[in-house]
């Protein structure tokens, strides 16, 4: 069978065979790999909604505005750890999707104009992503690249936790040097709210710590058996819905409806489209591109593959660009540095480019619509690339020094 790469270097040759089309069996193969970190991705955000409805994510936003103490540095600097450790347990969509709308209030309570709010908001939006790196639930990509290969929580947990907080650090402090001029604003603590006034349902909320510790707890035991995260997170989002259904503050209907059930449809016919490119033979062109970086030695090929898929990822979306990642990798026998280089990449290129996530067009439209708040293309690739390259490069080099040298 013709593979892509002779069809791209022989241009002779007229009839592309058929064979790179997907078949029954492309699509039962590629179920295979998704169902567990769709349907996990989706309970993740089913729990983060009941919390987000409850009250609790409001109430700690009103809480870290005045713990700043009426100081725009510090509250952007908070704001940037808060979406940093929600993007850890509840996903990257799920900061940019709960956290961002009540920053959004927060600057509007605090008098703040749009062109201070856009800073807090932007930096709501890159943290969402840059800091998806700790945990295989913290973002659909870290689910597919760990899945494929049989990582489980604890190895991937082990791996990335350092390469997270290199990411987190290096975001905030490029962060901080685009907007410390519009974060520099003084504002009345008192204008920010009560948060206990937020509280819709206060059992959810007593309930929330706890309960996402345990659950994070299962998810590392879960490792022992190396039993699907799915088997974690179904079970305990049905557990929070049925407990906030029971006492009746929280509407779950609309829960449900929020949910990006879609994300099941449109992950299985993108990865399917992807399979056949695969099979065209783009994977083969990809991988024998890795293989040449490779002959450079570490940490360059680690450096180069991270920010190819990251550029990937920005010009294709993160999630076909994964996939590609993930079927290059298993060509090349799951090398491990490039299996969550690829990660990596994939978590952070999308801030590269408006087109890079769903979440970020998502999140775009949603802040121009209900919010006001208008960011531009051009405006977010030129923040994009001037924030997102140097965090990639350094968290990438960290993702090195822990691989190689047992950090």
């Amino acid at each position: 069978m013709e593979t892509g790469y002779r069809l791209f270097r022989d241009h002779r040759r007229h009839n592309i065979d058929s064979s790179w089309l997907s078949t029954p069996v492309d699509i039962i193969k590629v179920w295979g790999i998704i169902w567990n970190p769709t349907f996990t991705f989706v309970a993740i955000i089913i729990m983060s909604l009941v919390f987000d409805y409850s009250g609790f994510f409001e109430y700690y936003a009103i809480r870290i505005s005045k713990m700043a103490g009426g100081n725009g540095l510090k509250l952007f600097v908070f704001i940037v750890l808060l979406g940093s450790a929600i993007s850890a347990f509840f996903a990257n969509d799920g900061t940019a999707l709960v956290l961002t709308p009540i920053v959004s209030a927060i600057t509007a309570r605090t008098g703040m104009d749009k062109r201070r709010a856009l800073a807090f908001v932007m930096a709501t939006g890159f943290i969402a992503d840059s800091s998806s790196l700790p945990f295989i639930i913290s973002n659909l990509v870290n689910i597919i690249g760990a899945g494929y290969f049989g990582v489980s929580f604890a190895q991937y947990a082990e791996t990335m936790i350092v390469p997270d907080i290199v990411s987190i650090m290096a975001s905030l402090g490029v962060l901080i040097l685009i907007y410390r001029k519009e974060a520099s604003v003084e504002y009345s603590t008192e204008d920010v709210g009560d948060e206990n006034r937020v509280i819709v349902d206060s059992r959810i909320f007593r309930l929330a710590l706890p309960f996402i510790a345990i659950v994070v707890l299962a998810y590392f035991l879960s490792s022992l058996d190396s039993i699907p995260v799915s088997f974690i997170a179904l079970p305990a989002a049905l557990t929070v819905l049925y407990i906030a259904r029971v006492n009746g503050k929280i509407n779950t209907g609309l829960v449900l409806r929020e949910a990006p059930w879609q994300i099941v449809l449109f992950s299985l016919g993108m990865y399917v489209v992807v399979y056949g490119f695969g099979n065209a033979g783009l994977t083969d062109l990809i991988t024998d591109l890795m293989r040449s970086l490779m002959s450079l030695g570490n940490p360059a090929y680690t450096l180069l593959g991270g920010l190819f898929f990251g550029f990937l990822a920005g010009a294709m979306n993160n999630l076909p660009s994964t996939m590609m990642g993930v079927l290059t990798v298993s060509s090349l026998s799951g090398n491990r540095f490039l299996l969550y280089a690829n990660v990596i990449g994939n978590d952070i290129g999308p801030k590269f480019t408006p087109i890079g996530s769903l979440a970020t067009l998502l999140w775009m439209y949603t802040l121009r619509r209900k919010h006001g708040i208008e960011v531009t293309p051009l405006y977010y690739m030129k923040i994009g690339f001037i924030a997102a390259l140097p965090v990639l490069v350094v968290t990438l080099l960290s993702l090195y020094a822990v691989v190689s040298l047992g950090l």
